[in-house]
């Protein structure tokens, strides 16, 4: 007779035993799935990362080009050099050796050689390739190279502010470089080598290579002949005027393509000051787009182009000048304190008359002055393709006075950037159209397919016939004797201007003044605009048409020479005269004197007698340029 089947019979037993294997074989091969299919690629590079050590190869970084395909910043291969305390087997004979090649301190070489607490230590990085070699010839346990990649600025201090400079780690810190940074650098490959639990290498090792992406080259706007003539120009400026700084910007107003640019003080991009950080910061800085300043006359340009769109002047328009206005109770000075007497507006702006300006800023009014502003971009970054641009200050509407905007008119209590101000009158001289402004003209990869191209906003600011009237009033405030005798044949216009800064509690700072000069050429359709700015000349001047001015002209005639451009005219001639001696002479005699040799004076003080006089007597001048005389 058959036993009765029970809780725990033997087959009752089997089948929780198979039932338990079942569950786990079905879990343990779930698991198994996760990790080999799921995680499988995770599992991968955490196993490599146990069993390898690994170094990485840097990208090349990619070149920067001018505007002409002409090579700026090349990258070139160094190494760093690492060790494995683990490895080493003699400490002191490596530490000794390798610290007198790469020229380190001993003793800290020595605690890192003896370090066996960590994987690896960095002895130096961009080390030179024969600095290398000597150190693999040395076959030193533990002492291992890793390639890098170093800069070389081909034509190291120029461009200075502009290109930038890269850290020893390869990446951009200032300028284009650091801009432009994610397009340069690339993508880095690795070099790994088999090694045990500890981190040694194992004999008879196998090495994998993963290869890196190079970046991409950059081709910019300028035009590094240009740039080497407005270079040179800027240094002279700076040490003649024993200036604080000189600026200089040249643009091609129908693309808005910067064509140069540089601030003076600067440094050679291959001997960068790092132990001067201070130094460093302020000859690094792009003053033409980060920094502010109040711009004086040449803002006028902006002022007559508003009231000439507006319809409230025109060039039969007549102004008096006694040598001031009175606005809102405030005595207003125009800087010919004795005044310039009735004149036309082509007149008044060739004589930059504060007082037109003021009346033509009055009769625009708050709402007119600021709707013009608010387009030709007052107050607003332009947008340009760097990083650190300042928008530039414009006072609030609701705040501004009648003084405040009489002001305006002649470009006090408003704040500009050299680049902000430029762009704006290239808008205004280039038939009317505003661009935005670049200094990058496209980056291409190793396939030559563009990766970037900058984007240019077009847009109308004023009328093609204002620009016109606008481009004829600087060609006639710039050949002050005839047309094309600013440089001799050549049709050019430009605008000269004055401005006084300020100090930290806001007060005006005496002495201290930015001379500046705006130039185009031809004047009738501009395809170059230049500005020169000269901060805090200490030479004796401060009038941009003294200080300013001259280095305009030179950089239009070897810009002429350059490229070989023919003369508008070229008949026209330039008359030399000798300056006369105007010291202890009464400032009536002396302007009298001065202008029968067609010599155009800018008077300093309102004195009776005049004390001093720049250049001095027996000085070759051109008819037409202008001096200055003292009285105070």
């Amino acid at each position: 007779m058959r036993k009765p089947f029970t809780l725990f019979s033997m087959q009752k037993r089997i089948l929780a035993v198979g039932l338990v294997l079942i569950l786990l074989a079905v879990a343990l091969g779930v698991r198994l799935f996760f990790v080999q299919v799921i995680n499988g690629r995770e599992m991968q590079v955490r196993a490599l990362d146990q069993w390898t050590r690994d170094l990485k190869l840097v990208a090349e970084r990619g070149e920067i080009l001018d505007a002409t395909g002409d090579t700026l910043a090349v990258s070139y291969t160094t190494y760093n050099v690492y060790v494995r305390g683990r490895e080493v087997v003699d400490a002191e004979d490596t530490a000794q050796k390798l610290s007198q090649i790469l020229e380190l301190n001993y003793e800290n070489t020595l605690k890192k050689v003896k370090n066996k607490n960590i994987s690896e230590s960095l002895l130096k990085m961009q080390v030179d390739g024969d600095v290398a070699e000597k150190i693999y010839r040395l076959s030193l346990d533990g002492v291992y190279l890793a390639e890098n990649v170093g800069r070389h600025y081909v034509y190291g201090d120029l461009m200075t502010q502009v290109l930038g400079f890269t850290s020893l780690d390869g990446d951009g810190q200032s300028g284009v470089e650091a801009y432009f940074n994610n397009y340069l650098k690339g993508d880095d490959g690795y070099s790994y080598v088999q090694s045990d639990l500890q981190g040694k290498e194992i004999g008879g090792k196998l090495r994998y290579y993963v290869s890196g992406t190079a970046g991409d080259n950059l081709t910019l706007t300028l035009d590094s002949k240009i740039q080497i003539i407005l270079e040179d120009i800027l240094e002279k400026a700076f040490e003649e005027q024993k200036a604080k700084s000189v600026t200089g910007i040249v643009m091609r107003p129908k693309t808005g393509e910067v064509v140069a640019l540089s601030t003076k003080p600067s440094f050679d991009l291959n001997e960068v000051p790092r132990d001067d950080l201070s130094a460093l910061f302020s000859m690094s800085r792009l003053s033409a787009v980060t920094d502010t300043y109040e711009p004086g006359s040449t803002f006028k340009i902006l002022t007559v182009a508003m009231a000439l769109e507006a319809g409230v002047t025109d060039l039969n328009d007549t102004f008096y000048c006694p040598g001031y206005r009175i606005v809102d109770g405030q005595r207003i000075k125009c800087w010919k304190t004795t005044g310039h007497g009735n004149q036309t507006l082509m007149e008044a702006f060739a004589n930059s008359c504060n007082c037109c300006f003021m009346d033509l800023a009055l009769r625009l009014g708050v709402d007119r002055f600021y709707s013009y502003a608010e387009k030709f971009g007052l107050g607003q970054k332009t947008n340009i393709t760097i990083s650190g641009e300042s928008a530039g200050i414009l006072m609030k509407k609701e705040s501004v006075k009648t003084v405040d905007l009489a002001r305006m008119g002649f470009g006090h209590a408003v704040a500009v950037t050299p680049i902000q101000l430029l762009t704006i009158v290239a808008g205004i001289c280039n038939g009317g159209i505003y661009n935005t402004p670049t200094i990058v003209s496209c980056a291409t990869d190793i396939y030559k397919n563009t990766t970037y191209s900058p984007k240019i906003e077009s847009r109308r600011i004023v009328s093609k016939k204002t620009s016109e009237t606008v481009n004829a009033l600087l060609r006639h405030t710039t050949n002050k004797t005839g047309d094309f005798t600013f440089v001799e044949g050549y049709d050019i216009g430009g605008k000269t201007g004055t401005a006084q800064k300020y100090g930290e509690n806001g007060q005006i700072a005496v002495g201290k003044y930015i001379s500046s000069f705006i130039g185009t050429y031809p004047a009738g359709e501009p395809e170059y605009l230049i500005m020169i700015m000269v901060d805090e000349p200490s030479a004796g001047a401060y009038y941009g048409s003294v200080v300013a001015s001259p280095y305009g002209r030179e950089f239009f005639e070897r810009l002429f020479e350059y490229k070989n451009l023919p003369k508008d005219d070229p008949s026209a001639k330039r008359q030399k005269v000798i300056m006369p001696s105007v010291v202890g002479e009464g400032i009536a005699s002396a302007l009298a004197k001065l202008k029968g040799l067609n010599l155009y004076a800018e008077v300093e003080g309102d004195g009776l007698i005049v004390t001093k006089q720049l250049p001095p007597a027996g000085t070759e001048c051109y008819e037409g340029e202008t001096v200055l005389i003292s009285t105070a």
